[in-house]
């Protein structure tokens, strides 16, 4: 797995009144309010607002569990790619909360927990364009 992150979704009670203020915050996004997340571009990085439940959800992971409402995200440029970094993840002891597969967004991604309970999912969006670098940027 490179060293990087990509994206950095927060849990939110509340998503209308969460994009409000980053959006006071000078904050800008052209997520649409029917796609039930916000994703802002922020420089290389994105960072994204979903419902906490939701997201407790779909990490595989109990809301007050010490589960903190925060997904890191390491984006890659394949489906191949999610495989291996969740089979690396796994060997270096990590616990595999979702198995790679295809996702509801039409990309495809897994979950795994590092050992101090903070999820990681590894996603390949086709959606997204990859840099070489490992950085990403959102559709205009």
């Amino acid at each position: 797995m490179r060293q990087r992150l990509t994206v950095i979704t927060l849990g939110v009670a509340d998503l209308a009144r969460a994009r409000a203020f980053y959006e006071a915050l000078g904050w800008r996004s052209e997520s649409p309010p029917e796609l039930e997340v916000v994703f802002f571009e922020a420089s290389g990085l994105v960072l994204s607002l979903w419902d906490s439940d939701k997201l407790a959800e779909d990490n595989g992971v109990e809301p007050g569990s010490g589960y903190g409402g925060v997904t890191l995200a390491h984006n890659v440029g394949s489906a191949a790619e999610v495989d291996a970094v969740i089979a690396e993840a796994r060997q270096a002891g990590a616990s595999v909360t979702r198995e790679p597969g295809e996702t509801f967004w039409g990309g495809y991604s897994g979950v795994f927990v590092d050992p101090d309970g903070h999820p990681w999912e590894v996603a390949h969006n086709p959606h997204w364009t990859l840099g070489a670098d490992g950085s990403v940027s959102l559709p205009s």
